[in-house]
């Protein structure tokens, strides 16, 4: 078994769960998928199978032992995204490189029922902070279309620096898409040292600005 620090990781904020995915996953997993798709298809490799198909409990079965697979081969950390208690989403760190890289890519998606809540940012912020703590990682990116607003204030929000363009880089409904690349770093997070605390504070900064507002 290959070397794979932070994993197995279940990480939790508030109402807000990371969790290794499982079996009795499978029905809550297709019909938050089939629910959601006007709002995740236009940002998803386009699947061999129709969406029903392709997003149904035994395709996830399959998807569950791949999941399985590639995190005890240590190239990927994926989690269930959980909201007081429910499952809402999904968030993966793959294409982990050890060694001196010591990098992932970072990729999620929510149900849009629980979109505006601050579910994603709080899960990605709790999995940077243990790529970077547990996970011993150095640096994680986050690759996004340009249209794709929504993912794109997931990132803005955290502070992640945007570091590229990268053009005709996935393959999304028929056509080569560019992406826009955003990353962070171990030293970004000086002098706080928690992506999680940042994200807090920024919050109270809102919700501060609000009540006075």
């Amino acid at each position: 078994m290959s070397y794979h620090p932070g994993w197995p990781a279940t990480l939790t904020d508030g109402p807000v769960m990371l969790r290794p995915y499982r079996r009795s996953d499978a029905a809550a997993w297709s019909e938050i998928r089939r629910a959601n798709r006007a709002w995740l298809e236009p940002w998803e490799p386009q699947p061999s199978q129709p969406w029903d198909e392709a997003n149904s409990p035994s395709v996830f079965r399959l998807l569950l032992r791949e999941m399985k697979r590639s995190a005890r081969a240590g190239t990927s950390m994926p989690w269930a995204v959980c909201y007081e208690g429910r499952l809402v989403g999904s968030l993966t760190l793959s294409t982990i490189v050890r060694r001196a890289f010591r990098s992932a890519t970072a990729g999620y998606w929510v149900d849009s029922r629980f979109a505006g809540r601050g579910v994603i940012p709080t899960a990605l912020a709790l999995a940077i902070d243990h790529a970077f703590g547990p996970g011993e990682l150095h640096r994680i990116e986050v690759n996004i279309r340009p249209e794709n607003r929504a993912s794109r204030r997931v990132v803005e929000k955290l502070g992640l620096r945007q570091e590229a363009y990268h053009r005709r880089y996935l393959q999304i409904q028929g056509a080569w898409r560019d992406h826009i690349g955003y990353a962070i770093t171990v030293e970004d997070l000086e002098p706080e040292g928690s992506l999680l605390v940042r994200w807090h504070r920024r919050q109270a900064r809102q919700d501060g600005s609000a009540e006075h507002g």
